[in-house]
């Protein structure tokens, strides 16, 4: 039987791609938008930068302080990549989410699994990104390749997940074919491009994609949902007797914590649950809690589920809030491993 080995988070925010000196492009964006979500209020930009005005956040924008949280977020980055490669797994499970790049308004599934042949990652695009929010076409490459990449899907793994989570009563979507547009075959989600891009250094690893809808009214799971959903992917895992019997699987978080403001106080008490495999917080935490992209950190919770009944152990690599206006707009990056 497949055995669980290790596992890991890792935000894929764009501040990650992106110059310090260019983070105040989405600052920019962060002004023009009237639905900044923090705690369970929601605000305008001058409302918030009214609300969090602080001495604290004044300091957190000088360039000296970008430079060396940028830095420490690259180290852990690397760490990363390097242990993903010294553990060398078979197959990796990696639960991102889809921000309307597979789907959209039409259709918006809860929960879906890939078990196509290959996914695409498609070269960077300047046409898709004119006239996108000031900063995302900068931060792309930081999970778009230069040319078009393949990346191999473990399928048998794929249709037993599958198969194994409808047995729980999961009524997940299964991704057979990549949809299509006028332009072709539709680019996997950012929360895999950048995960194989960065971590696995453009060498991906066979996979299995579990995209969540963290972000799109009216269908998100709750968090108690997601890390139920964990422990049926991380059963059925267990449970895989493939052509390696003895395959070795690693599990992936893609994404949060807290942005598009950041709260350290929440991210802190998320980290200390998924540190203890503190089940009861987990469940606890209100959904409204889970707004924007802090909703990314349900990824993390079906993490937490998926390994949940095994001995590994989370361990925190580093916990960076990366600060890009004097309102508290920008992303909390954290990195962490379940060894």
């Amino acid at each position: 039987m497949a055995e669980i080995v290790y596992a890991f988070g890792s935000s894929h925010g764009p501040l990650l791609a992106l110059a310090p000196e260019l983070w105040d492009l989405r600052a920019e964006a962060d002004k023009r938008r009237t639905d900044l979500a923090f705690k369970d209020g929601t605000y305008t930009f001058q409302e918030l930068l009214d609300l969090r005005r602080s001495n604290y956040l004044t300091d957190q924008n000088r360039i000296e302080v970008r430079r060396g949280y940028q830095d420490r977020c690259q180290a852990a980055l690397d760490k990363l990549g390097d242990k993903l490669a010294e553990v060398n797994p078979d197959v990796v499970v990696l639960v991102g989410d889809d921000q309307h790049e597979w789907f959209h308004s039409q259709v918006q599934p809860t929960f879906a699994i890939v078990d196509s042949k290959t996914v695409v990652n498609r070269k960077f695009d300047p046409e898709h990104y004119a006239g996108k929010a000031p900063g995302l076409a900068e931060a792309a490459q930081g999970h778009l390749p230069p040319e078009d990449q393949d990346y191999p899907i473990c399928q048998d793994l794929a249709t037993h997940i599958i198969e194994r989570v409808v047995e729980d009563e999961f009524d997940v979507t299964a991704c057979s074919a990549i949809p299509e547009n006028k332009k072709g075959p539709i680019g996997i989600t950012h929360s895999v491009g950048f995960i194989v891009r960065r971590i696995m250094r453009d060498k991906p690893i066979p996979m299995v994609p579990v995209l969540q809808n963290t972000f799109w009214p009216p269908n998100q799971a709750k968090p108690g949902r997601c890390y139920d959903f964990g422990k049926s992917i991380g059963k059925a895992i267990q449970s895989w007797n493939g052509a390696n019997k003895d395959a070795r699987v690693a599990v992936i978080a893609s994404g949060g914590l807290s942005h598009y403001v950041v709260d350290e106080e929440w991210d802190q008490k998320m980290l200390k649950a998924f540190q203890e495999n503190d089940e009861k917080t987990l469940r606890a935490e209100p959904n409204i809690m889970f707004r924007s992209g802090t909703s990314e950190t349900k990824n993390w919770i079906t993490t937490a589920g998926a390994v949940a009944n095994t001995k590994l152990k989370m361990n925190l690599v580093d916990y960076v809030p990366c600060y890009r206006s004097e309102a508290g707009t920008g992303n909390a990056m954290a990195f962490a491993t379940w060894e």
